[in-house]
């Protein structure tokens, strides 16, 4: 896909620079700062590098959340996690995840979710990795508010969409911030 191409052919230095701009757009959202539990992913390959938001949620005393594979179930497992360095490792798809001994999280308890993807719209439809992973989770729960970090060359007009894909509340570049309609 030439957006993934496009992401992938972002050297390195900039990938960096462009994740640290847009941490800090995120950080600057009402619904980041007033946030009390988190549920982040850990970026890999040339995503949108979460670590800042990682940081600044220890940094700031918010519960940090994140998702585990169940391939069995083809669904995401959330999980409270006090230290990434420690208490994750890699797992499906060679991202990393929470161990299977951390605790898992009070979905309802969340009240910030930043959600993956390959493209999104300014209007908040998303296109994801195709496992539709973060779509069931969206799906099955009232999760509160969702928001899409990624570079602006991620943002297109629009996207092919199924009855299936959930889309998100904010879309969040190193350029502008988006709210849905």
């Amino acid at each position: 896909m030439e957006i993934r191409a496009a992401r992938d052919a972002l050297p390195a230095a900039a990938r960096h620079d462009l994740s640290l701009r847009i941490s800090e757009r995120v950080r600057a959202l009402d619904i980041w700062r007033s946030a009390e539990c988190v549920l982040l992913y850990l970026s890999f390959g040339s995503e949108f590098d979460t670590a800042p938001l990682v940081a600044d949620a220890a940094a700031h005393g918010k519960r940090l959340c994140l998702p585990r594979v169940d391939r069995e179930r083809h669904a995401l497992e959330i999980h409270y996690v006090k230290d990434p360095a420690r208490e994750t490792a890699p797992g499906a798809f060679g991202i990393r995840e929470p161990l299977a001994v951390c605790a898992r999280a009070d979905l309802a308890r969340i009240d910030f979710v930043l959600v993956p993807g390959i493209a999104f719209t300014p209007h908040g439809a998303r296109l994801g990795y195709g496992g539709g992973y973060y779509d069931r989770l969206l799906g099955e729960a009232k999760l509160a508010p969702t928001v899409a970090a990624a570079f602006a060359l991620q943002i297109r007009d629009h996207l092919p969409t199924a009855a299936i894909d959930r889309g998100v509340d904010w879309v969040i570049t190193e350029s502008a911030a988006y709210r849905a309609d």
